[in-house]
């Protein structure tokens, strides 16, 4: 395979994107696929949120141009691996597909977080059961693997159900989600090539186009969002790569790979699911205490905000090559590197703050807040509004 078809590929990919997203733009005021400005959002007028379905066609017609360039250019054929034998690859392709469409129905619909949930485990157990598993892996503190029986299914299932998830809540600034997703799918690519999945290293410049190809419309200031169809189409194809390009190996060390390359997002959820538990709150009730609302109230402008963000993945995503291709002391510098650049960013920007603080606020008993809501109501009818209900101690 030579680096111009991969070249191919990712160009079909980015035109088709680009070319779509007017069409696109317009399909979504049709179906009320909106965002609306609110407290919580950035943008200052209602914006599409129906990118997703350009990225979906610029995937499909990247897809295509792999099968043409096979079939009728002699393009080395990208399932010839022993690896890739024990993978049905048509359920590969139904689990994205399903992803994309449960995420087009909640651009639409809105749908409640249980049910996209439940949409996520079932994409992801379709891929599974396709035999893409994360079933083994070598011991990292001693010899021999570490093979992970009938559990593959669930830790795969989880694994892409995460990978999904923080790409999802990534995407709340202009260019942000599909900037870190190409730095991710460009390393991931890296990754492909050195241990020659050809698979993942398509399916990886088709995503790098996708990203692309989007960004010209969605940097800032953006005229269409990615939406739920955008980002779990990106979260779960990355899953997907970094399946296909773990899978062969089963290093511990390159297991680490998707992990930092997408340490920025992991960060921010790993965060957001402590902030809200501490706060009382369900993890899927949305705030603005991700780490790009606190670089904006640190200051930054939304496009120094989204560089920063992309500077930071950039930064872990080459220091996650050099660690799967050093060892010993050079290893254990970028693995540092890694670490010191994220310590620096959390500190500086003081990332931990809404994640340390408690905000726990404490309910009444619930015949107190009746008798509250009670008292109220008797208030306002009576016009006096400044007394307060007597509590159950007084009483």
């Amino acid at each position: 395979m030579t680096w111009l078809h991969y070249g191919i590929v990712a160009a079909v990919a980015c035109i088709v994107t680009m070319a779509l997203v007017p069409a696109v733009k317009k399909l979504a005021f049709k179906v009320d696929a909106v965002d609306y400005p609110n407290a919580r959002r950035v943008n200052k007028k209602p914006t599409a949120r129906f990118g997703g379905v350009a990225m979906f066609g610029g995937l499909v017609a990247a897809l295509a141009s792999i099968w043409i360039g096979t079939t009728f250019f002699d393009w080395h054929y990208p399932l010839h691996s022993p690896v890739s034998r024990n993978i049905w690859y048509p359920g590969v392709a139904a689990g994205v597909v399903l992803i994309f469409l449960i995420g087009a129905a909640d651009d639409i619909l809105d749908l409640r977080p249980r049910t996209k949930l439940i949409g996520q485990i079932a994409a992801a157990s379709i891929v599974a059961a396709s035999g893409l598993l994360l079933s083994d892996m070598h011991n990292p503190v001693g010899p021999g693997f570490v093979d992970f029986g009938i559990w593959a299914y669930p830790i795969t299932v989880f694994y892409l159900v995460a990978f999904m998830n923080v790409i999802n809540l990534i995407d709340g600034l202009d260019g942000l989600a599909s900037g870190i997703t190409a730095i991710s799918a460009f390393t991931m690519f890296v990754f492909a090539v050195l241990t020659f999945r050809v698979d993942a290293a398509f399916l990886s410049v088709g995503l790098i186009g996708i990203c692309l190809g989007f960004l010209r419309y969605n940097f800032n200031p953006a005229s269409i969002f990615m939406g739920d169809s955008g980002s779990l189409l990106l979260g779960m194809s990355l899953g997907i790569v970094s399946l296909f390009a773990t899978t062969r190996s089963a290093l511990f060390v390159s297991l680490l790979v998707p992990i930092l390359v997408a340490g920025v997002p992991i960060i921010d959820t790993a965060s957001a699911i402590i902030r809200r538990l501490r706060a009382h709150r369900p993890i899927q009730q949305a705030d603005n205490g991700h780490i790009h609302h606190q670089l904006l109230r640190e200051g930054f402008s939304q496009r120094k905000t989204v560089l920063i963000m992309w500077g930071w993945t950039a930064v872990l995503a080459v220091s996650a090559i050099f660690i799967t291709e050093t060892h010993g002391a050079a290893r254990l510098a970028f693995m540092a590197i890694a670490f010191g650049v994220s310590a620096f960013f959390v500190v500086r920007l003081h990332l931990l703050g809404p994640v340390l603080r408690h905000h726990y606020v404490p309910r009444p008993a619930t015949g107190q807040k009746r008798a509250n809501e009670a008292f109220n109501k008797a208030s306002e009818s009576l016009g006096g509004k400044d007394e307060k209900p007597p509590s159950p101690e007084s009483r």
